[in-house]
């Protein structure tokens, strides 16, 4: 089901979600500061390609470096992204088909606003493998 779930979610959203992501990570890796932040939204832009199945937990070890990077993040790429989330989660749901999908993408707001310290993880695992 998850295969079948996601192979819609890439025609209807997943592929548009995932050039965003790489481009704002192509733009992010033009300075040496914006590299950790380019490497996130290449990361987040594989996990909005393929959603179904994978789900994001906090890293609790992440400390206080990866807040003062998550509110770097909103101001430079974040917001855009999570416009690109509400517009396209708006869009699915006119549809009864696409409510799901909107849901989905409504629930990949958070991530794409503050990224840092999260990891994404099957659907299932506790926690992340690098504990």
């Amino acid at each position: 089901m998850k295969t079948i779930l996601n192979v819609i979610w890439l025609v209807l959203s997943g592929f548009w979600l995932f050039l965003a992501y790489l481009a704002a990570g192509v733009l992010l890796c033009i300075t040496i500061i914006g590299i950790p932040f380019g490497i996130a939204a290449f990361r987040i832009g594989v996990y909005a390609l393929w959603p179904f199945g994978y789900s994001t937990v906090e890293r609790h070890d992440a400390g206080a470096p990866s807040c003062v990077g998550n509110v770097l993040w909103l101001v430079l790429a974040g917001w855009w992204l999570a416009i690109g989330h509400i517009v396209t989660g708006i869009a699915l749901c006119i549809t009864i088909i696409g409510i799901p999908f909107g849901i989905a993408n409504f629930k990949l707001i958070p991530v794409s606003l503050f990224p840092l310290g999260r990891e994404i993880v099957r659907t299932g695992e506790p926690f992340a493998a690098s504990y």
